[in-house]
């Protein structure tokens, strides 16, 4: 196997991977990193596992060598090696237009904006190239949606694949083009830079200190630590932030980035739905209000969130609090004594995420997120409540809505009873006023208690809805336990516990058939002549549900037959070709 590519994603953050290149158990270098070429300095093979060439003949021919042994079975010799031909192409102005010569075809695989809309082989489900060359990426960033739609389109064609836009990153935009989807860059702006005397750094170009050089050498250093911070924050789950901070250096970045979350939006199996408990999602500036995984939050609860059933009458707006979820904090504390009722639905009001009820506030990313308390709203905040709350109450039918938070609801088609005024959620006053607007509302509407594992009930019931897609396999389960940690029994067989880990369900075998009886969490369907013995790998897989979220439970079918459950890590887009685990193993049925 010399011409194959020993590669392992070590880790992912929707379409950004660090890859791990050679034996995957011991990984000799990784990505992001650079492909170096004529006149570049020698960087270490951790930082430059390949170095390329392209000869002056028409057409020309594009060489990729390995600087280390990436090859299986033995990863002994240096390989592999790849050349391909370059035909000339048009630029992607002239997209129309199906003229110009040929790209080779090979493990090598070169593309341009012209061949993605007329090379009818690139859909060739047969083709699965180990590295992508973006040809014409530089073109292609000038000109508006298309440099993103372009790396898009391809990681969810190719997901094997190494990406590479030749001439287009640097140590300025590297994490943008990581957390888009790119993964080997090169040295050709670090050289423009050194030409023109400027010090091209994470945050941009600038003139250098006394004491600094902008020599190709100082440039390639700066390449590396960018490409240390890039890694480093893939590995703490951070790349959406170090991403919009480096946006901010340059007006184009901040249009690629906004262009990418759009296509993230636009497309499924790219956001996680489960992350550990202990993982933050920092919303610390206003971006924050157009990420994929909060705009999919709002999607979820306007369209597809259903209120429990015991508590449609009346609604409580309360206001968030820092800590997470919210009733360990202590104004939720004071709250929830000043209501004194489980027959009402609590619903916080909170930014970015417009709205969480409380009975999803222990899920990924209501659990997780960070957002600084100011009390102060944008229009754009207030406008995100404002759409989730109509559509909330339409599609509820509440009653009477009892308003705890500052906000005006007076253009709601519903009764509001406001019981903030101009004090302090937590003020004496403000407390007295909300605990008579519930006594009230009990009174007029007849609103009873709920029993507390029937609450329980229902709270894991709405959970299911969202992180299952049903709630019917819970209907005959009785809660037990403990807080934190309940189980979930039928027949007093333990069928899933709560896991405050993960902030998920954790399902025993027992749960398997009757998983798969309700349709519950989506499929992932085995050849049928592979024994799953382990982990899910790509090569054991003939079908999946392209929609799979990192952290999803999946059911892993075989010959029609349901024989497990399995815990996603690949998202969704990486199931068609990615090598390496794509799930891992959570329970499988007894073999007779």
């Amino acid at each position: 196997m010399a011409d194959a590519l020993g590669r392992t994603v070590l880790h992912r953050d929707r379409y950004a991977r660090r890859w791990g290149l050679g034996d995957r158990k011991e990984p000799v270098s990784e990505t992001p990193a650079v492909v170096l070429m004529s006149g570049d300095p020698t960087l270490p093979l951790a930082y430059a596992p390949f170095e390329s060439s392209t000869t002056s003949s028409i057409p020309s021919v594009l060489n990729i060598r390995s600087r280390g042994a990436f090859s299986p079975p033995e990863f002994e010799e240096i390989a592999p090696h790849y050349e391909v031909s370059v035909g000339h192409v048009l630029p992607p102005s002239l997209e129309d237009a199906n003229a110009g010569e040929d790209h080779g075809t090979s493990q090598l695989l070169p593309v341009s904006w012209q061949r993605m809309n007329h090379d009818e082989s690139l859909t060739d489900r047969e083709l699965a190239p180990e590295i992508l060359v973006l040809t014409d990426a530089l073109q292609l960033a000038s000109q508006p949606g298309k440099l993103p739609l372009a790396i898009a389109t391809l990681k969810h064609r190719f997901p094997g694949a190494l990406l590479w836009t030749p001439g287009l990153g640097g140590p300025d935009n590297l994490s943008v083009l990581v957390s888009m989807g790119v993964d080997l860059f090169d040295l050709g702006r670090c050289h423009e830079a050194a030409a023109n005397g400027v010090l091209l750094t994470a945050w941009g170009p600038r003139r250098p200190l006394d004491h600094e050089e902008t020599s190709i050498e100082a440039q390639a250093v700066q390449m590396m630590k960018s490409l240390d911070e890039v890694r480093a924050s893939l590995v703490a789950g951070q790349l959406r932030t170090l991403a919009n901070r480096q946006s901010l250096s340059s007006p184009r970045l901040v249009e690629h980035l906004r262009r990418h979350h759009e296509c993230t939006t636009q497309r499924t199996g790219n956001l996680a739905s489960h992350r550990p408990s202990s993982t933050e999602f920092p919303c610390f500036s206003a971006n924050a209000l157009t990420d994929p995984l909060v705009e999919d939050w709002e999607r979820f609860m306007t369209s597809n969130y259903r209120t429990p059933e015991p508590v449609t009458e009346v609604m409580i707006l309360l206001p968030c609090s820092a800590r997470k979820p919210y009733r360990l904090s202590k104004s939720h504390s004071q709250f929830r004594r000043a209501i004194a009722s489980t027959g009402c639905h609590e619903v916080m009001m909170t930014s970015p995420l417009g709205l969480v009820p409380r009975d999803l506030e222990d899920v990924w990313p209501a659990a997780n997120y960070d957002v600084p308390v100011t009390g102060a709203w944008s229009a754009d905040e207030l406008n995100r409540v404002r759409r989730m709350l109509t559509a909330l109450v339409e599609r509820t039918g509440y009653r009477r809505i009892i308003n705890h938070t500052n906000m005006d609801l007076s253009s709601l088609d519903v009764e509001v009873v406001n019981t903030r005024g101009s004090d302090g959620a937590t003020h004496h006053d403000a407390l007295a006023r909300l605990s008579a607007a519930v006594s009230d509302a009990k009174s007029a509407f007849e609103l009873r208690n709920q029993k507390n594992n029937l609450r329980l009930k229902e709270h894991f019931k709405s959970i299911a809805r969202k992180t299952t897609q049903t709630d019917a396999w819970c209907s005959d389960l009785v809660v037990r336990g403990k807080v934190p940690r309940w189980r979930l029994e039928l027949n007093g067989v333990q069928v899933a516990v709560w896991s405050i880990d993960r902030n998920g369900f954790s399902f025993s075998r027992a749960a398997i058939d009757l998983l798969h009886e309700h349709g519950a969490l989506k499929e992932v369907h085995l050849h049928d002549d592979v024994s799953w013995k382990g982990d899910v790998f790509a090569q054991m897989v003939k079908e999946a549900d392209s929609s799979i979220r990192s952290g999803d439970d999946v059911r892993v079918l075989q010959a029609g037959h349901c024989i497990g459950l399995a815990r996603a890590t690949a998202f969704g887009w990486e199931w068609s070709g990615t090598p390496g685990t794509l799930a891992k193993s959570h329970q499988r049925k007894k073999t007779s």
